[in-house]
């Protein structure tokens, strides 16, 4: 794990807003001691939950997205870590790993144009590079019997976390993802929008739902193909929810989770799902936040349930006096998480 940037007690301590009679989640969360190997701690350590994070949008800038996304793990850590220690969710049962180290790839990608097509190849050369570290680190995390929260970055980060995973378990694994997109696009060379179709042909994905598709978004192309693979990769829309009402959100999450619950799962969630939520494609229309806390929660009650990722969120593109929202929706999902699975 070279790529992996560790980080410490005082990496903590420095985010952590202290208070006497309070007790912070950054002073109970466990890090890696000093010198001693991550892998090793990592089999030994009783905490069940690791969190990662990844400071990166090049697959987002493949995808023709707008960058915003690397921010999104600095604000997460700074929320999460002052998130109160109580009865309902311990700081103790956290291992905060790190984060991987994408200082020089995205310092690569600073005057590249996603518009140039060997531009284009060279981000998406860089995204493969970048699958390669998240692929090797969820696989240790995973084999190590550990449940990894992966933060930030872009959706492109999915293959990376089905393939470790799936490769620790020794099969292929399935995914249901909180998303307006499907991310299940043509095999054209890595990006954000082709994380789980990849995953899928190289044989890494069995099953696959995505909840929430958003019909106006979603190409003919792309919904002929799910069509083709209904057995195995299903859908349900925003619209037939929320605006046409054909359908109920409780009876689809339940539908949903029936179609991946039966072998290990990700749980993937895309906050550029929720309306104003500062991302490289940000909406007005879609699901609450208050339905997302509970998707979360529902699928992560599952003894299936093998990691959660949240992506995608960017507040360095939100409003400048409000940024710190997006790291605490991500904490709020983080909890919701762990209460649900421990």
């Amino acid at each position: 794990m070279e790529k992996l940037k560790l980080y410490s007690a005082n990496d903590l301590a420095k985010v952590t807003n202290h208070r006497s009679g309070e007790i912070k989640f950054g002073e109970k969360m466990l890090t890696v001691p000093k010198g001693v190997d991550p892998v090793h701690f990592l089999e030994a350590t009783e905490v069940k939950y690791v969190i990662l994070g990844i400071p990166e949008d090049i697959g987002i800038r493949a995808n023709f997205g707008r960058p915003g996304a690397a921010s999104a793990w600095e604000s997460a850590m700074k929320n999460i870590a002052n998130i109160q220690h109580n009865r309902f969710c311990k700081g103790s049962h956290i291992l905060i790993l790190g984060e991987i180290d994408v200082a020089d790839e995205m310092r690569e990608v600073e005057n590249l144009d996603f518009n140039d097509i060997d531009d284009r190849s060279k981000l998406s050369q860089l995204v493969e590079r970048i699958d390669k570290e998240v692929s090797h680190i969820i696989f240790t995390i995973v084999k190590a019997g550990k449940t990894p929260i992966i933060i930030g970055g872009g959706h492109n980060n999915s293959y990376g976390n089905i393939k470790g995973t799936a490769l620790a378990k020794g099969k292929p694994i399935n995914a249901v993802n909180f998303d307006a997109h499907s991310d299940f696009r043509i095999l054209e060379g890595r990006h954000s929008g082709n994380g789980f179709s990849y995953a899928y042909e190289e044989g890494f994905l069995k099953k696959y739902f995505i909840f929430g598709l958003h019909e106006n978004y979603t190409s003919k192309s792309v919904l002929d193909l799910i069509k083709k693979t209904e057995d195995r990769v299903r859908y349900t829309t925003y619209d037939s929810i929320k605006i046409r009402k054909e359908k109920s959100f409780d009876h689809e999450l339940t539908t949903a989770l029936e179609f991946v619950k039966t072998e290990f799962f990700g749980i993937e969630i895309d906050l550029d799902a929720i309306p104003n939520i500062a991302s490289s494609a940000m909406t007005p229309s879609g699901f609450s936040v208050e339905q997302l806390r509970q998707f979360t929660s529902i699928f992560g009650r599952s003894k299936n349930a093998s990691y959660l990722h949240i992506c995608e969120g960017a507040p360095d593109l939100g409003e400048e006096k409000n940024n710190h929202l997006i790291g605490k929706l991500i904490g709020y999902l983080v909890t919701d998480f762990i209460k649900a699975n421990q």
